[in-house]
């Protein structure tokens, strides 16, 4: 297939899919008891935009273990997180954000490779989006197991695209997102910044930002805005 013009990067949480219940973060604290036996929580962690890893530390210090356990349980707790997580979530096919099937579908439509930026663990972002029914859309995914923060996610997914050939050398790169951190990691990566109202942020926060585009959710994105 010849190499594509455009790159568009869509995170998943509040961009994609919203209010599709409890069984993230359920997953996460069920993977902490069984590795470490301690009960935590997510409660008052600023958990949007953050990646899984950073939400899992966070958890654990706020229940008293140290930071030589944390390391050491790390891998364990995020591989019985990401099993709690595949047995757990239901359908939540009616969780999809406004005008995200329609997109994606012209999308695909037009070959234009469309690539996961999130903050979910490998397994939890893919089985999300399969139980979503939004899974077939996309080539590839960086998870939040694959880098430090958000922008170093948005540069692999880059790369890959690149180095598999996906696109064209001066393709035009867009990255979709709900966050002030899908926002920064647009920018750190010279890409556009695309962000939506359909999460939880404060939507003067996201403005403060200057995405190229602002919108109240997916049904306001034109392919012509978005493909020109």
């Amino acid at each position: 297939m010849k190499p594509a013009e455009h790159l568009i990067l869509f995170d998943i949480d509040g961009t994609l899919v919203r209010r599709a219940g409890p069984h993230h973060r359920e997953a996460l604290v069920e993977g902490i008891r069984r590795v470490t036996g301690v009960v935590t929580t997510t409660e008052n962690i600023p958990v949007h935009g953050m990646l899984d890893g950073d939400i899992l530390t966070q958890m654990m210090t706020n229940a008293g273990v140290t930071t030589r356990q944390i390391r050491r349980h790390m891998p364990a707790v995020m591989e019985q997180a990401q099993r709690a997580y595949v047995r757990s979530v239901p359908d939540i096919r009616r969780s999809t954000c406004p005008g995200v099937r329609r997109l994606l579908a012209n999308l695909k439509r037009r070959n234009v490779p469309l690539v996961l930026v999130t903050g979910n663990l490998t397994r939890i972002g893919w089985k999300k989006l399969e139980r979503a029914g939004l899974k077939p859309y996309f080539r590839f995914g960086a998870f939040a197991e694959m880098a430090r923060d958000r922008a170093g996610l948005a540069r692999i997914a880059i790369r890959t695209a690149r180095e598999r050939r996906w696109i064209q050398p001066d393709a035009r790169i867009t990255l979709i997102g709900d966050a002030p951190s899908d926002i920064v990691a647009a920018k750190a990566n010279r890409v556009r910044a695309i962000a939506v109202k359909t999460g939880v942020s404060d939507p003067l926060e996201l403005a403060a930002l200057h995405p190229d585009l602002l919108l109240e959710d997916l049904r306001g994105l034109t392919l012509k805005a978005l493909l020109g």
